[in-house]
């Protein structure tokens, strides 16, 4: 009579002389208590994600192509860009093909690599927002020492220097939760990607250590940006307010306008997930907070400076003729 194979032998293994069965691979929930939406789903954020590739490729594609466009601030714009459609590009592809398909299994290396990258593209975000606003803040409070202040070796400089510190600290999280987390119970995520406080829920090991890099790496990869970028602001607010007429406001403060929403979007979303208590004890919510900062908000970059911003218009109009 053949064995049969349980479905947990698939996904776990046991050690020699131990009995407790350690995970090799996860099942990825997703949204499984909409299993009948899964096709209509699978449609809107496939729309979605087309459209979040071709606005942030059509933008770098203007920056690099435009002269009029060929300036720090849109030089960082396309950066960002770039940023996002690796960024939504890391989760959204697979996420759409467990929208379709009953066997959701990742292996163990596979979650790890996209919650690295997922940690990395989110520090560069960071970063690369900071630098982004300080660069607003000297355009608008130090108009004439700008040109000098930021040509483009200190451009090509910070923009390479956002990317190497992001992913130099995401690899060092990395290698803290690899080496101090086992698991060998449940092998569900509740979730549609490898993300962190689902991970730390199923395992079986003391997360302290985790916990205590995760507070160092918050404050590096989150706070002080975030720090730098309300600063920044609070500058460009003062000098704005200093401006006597109302039309000379609205002209210092428009060049800044746009970016004040991204910036907005993004740490709102961050915060929603990882701060508010609830979210990360409900999943359903923590799912829809997720679904925002990495979905929605990389499809609404570019849209936000292309609709808020007359030299993105003249040039889209420029590439049509």
């Amino acid at each position: 009579m053949e064995k049969l194979t349980l479905p947990w032998e698939l996904l776990t293994s046991v050690e020699p002389g131990n009995t407790t069965m350690t995970v090799t691979e996860f099942i990825i929930l997703g949204f499984g208590d909409l299993k009948g939406l899964g096709p209509l789903l699978f449609l809107v954020f496939g729309i979605v994600y087309l459209a979040t590739i071709s606005g942030n490729l059509l933008l770098m594609v203007l920056v690099s192509t435009q002269r009029g466009l060929q300036t720090p601030m849109y030089f960082f714009l396309a950066n960002l860009s770039c940023l996002e459609v690796c960024y939504t590009s890391n989760i959204v592809p697979r996420m759409l093909v467990d929208l379709l398909r009953k066997n959701r299994v990742i292996s163990m290396a596979g979650c790890v690599m996209q919650l690295y990258f997922f940690g990395a593209l989110g520090s560069t975000e960071c970063y690369l927002l900071a630098v982004m606003s300080f660069d607003r803040y000297l355009a608008v409070c130090r108009p004439l020492h700008y040109p000098t202040l930021m040509h483009g070796t200190i451009c090509v400089g910070l923009v390479i220097g956002s990317w190497f510190s992001g992913f130099t600290v995401a690899a060092a999280f990395q290698a803290a939760m690899v080496t101090s987390l086992t698991f060998c119970g449940s092998n569900e995520i509740d979730h549609f990607f490898c993300d962190l406080k689902p991970l730390q829920k199923l395992s079986c090991s003391d997360p302290q250590l985790v916990n205590l890099v995760c507070m160092s790496l918050t404050v590096l990869v989150t706070l002080a940006p975030f720090g730098l970028t309300l600063a920044s602001y609070w500058k460009i607010l003062a000098m704005v307010l200093h401006i006597p007429s109302m039309t000379g406001r609205q002209k210092a403060f428009s060049t800044s306008s746009s970016h004040l929403v991204v910036v907005t979007l993004f740490y709102g979303t961050l915060i929603l997930v990882y701060a508010v208590p609830l979210a990360g004890q409900v999943p359903a919510l923590n799912k829809t907070f997720s679904l925002l900062y990495t979905v929605v908000t990389p499809m609404c970059n570019p849209l936000i400076y292309s609709l808020k911003n007359k030299d993105v218009k003249e040039a889209l109009w420029k590439l049509r003729i």
